[in-house]
């Protein structure tokens, strides 16, 4: 393992650290979820391996249970993701040198909590070894974290108490990850455009307001994206 790789890795898990505290909760909630939703613990630690994305997991989980038609659930589950794709593309300069291997690993790993993390550090290093380090080591440990707190929400649920509001802490835990990205214009631009949208059409049946409120922000966030590109000098 390169001397920059390890210099990077370790940086990037510093920094990370704090941050991943908040999803020992979010964990917890996804796991007694899917439990909730009548899942078995293979079946739910299944999905929490393959789809690894809380948000969609939760956003699926109803129309899960309500027996709702395939290619809702998928849609849904997409539309949930939509915001990956703003976030793979502000990330994808960091990975120049990068071969495809590890581009693939760094999608799957790829949430919220590292996105916030690693964008500046990423775009600013020249060094290949040490931008996928950086990126690497928060999201195994992510990653990792999210697996066993899943775990054990899966094996709590119906033991941990109701009045803990442990589905509060965890939308605490997902603003606090939304502040540090809403100092980037576009993506400021995707959450307030895409939250009011999921909120005046909160009322549309089967949860549709929430993914159009999704769509909206993301069309938003490249249009604002689009419009900086733009207007910045060249």
């Amino acid at each position: 393992m390169h001397s920059s790789f390890r210099s990077g890795a370790r940086e990037g898990f510093i920094v990370f650290l704090p941050l991943s505290v908040g999803l020992v909760p979010w964990a917890l909630v996804v796991g007694m979820a899917m439990v909730s939703a009548g899942f078995t613990p293979l079946q739910a630690m299944g999905m929490n391996v393959i789809v690894f994305a809380g948000t969609a997991q939760l956003g699926t989980l109803p129309l899960i249970a309500a027996g709702t038609p395939l290619w809702l659930i998928v849609t849904t589950a997409l539309a949930l993701n939509l915001r990956f794709v703003i976030f793979s593309a502000a990330l994808a300069p960091g990975f120049r040198g990068v071969g495809a291997p590890g581009r693939w690993l760094a999608g799957h790993l790829l949430t919220d909590g590292v996105f916030a993390t690693c964008l500046d550090k990423m775009l600013q290093n020249d060094d290949p070894r040490w931008r996928l380090g950086y990126y690497l080591a928060p999201a195994i440990w992510s990653w990792l974290l999210w697996q066993t707190f899943a775990l054990l929400g899966i094996h709590a649920a119906g033991v941990i108490p109701k009045a803990w509001s442990l589905e509060f802490m965890a939308t605490i835990a997902l603003i606090v990850l939304l502040v540090p990205m809403a100092r980037i214009r576009p993506m400021l631009v995707a959450a307030l455009v895409g939250g009011a949208s999921a909120t005046l059409l909160r009322n549309m049946p089967l949860r549709l307001g929430v993914v159009v409120g999704i769509i909206a922000g993301i069309a938003a966030g490249f249009a604002a994206e689009h419009w900086e590109h733009r207007r910045s000098p060249r």
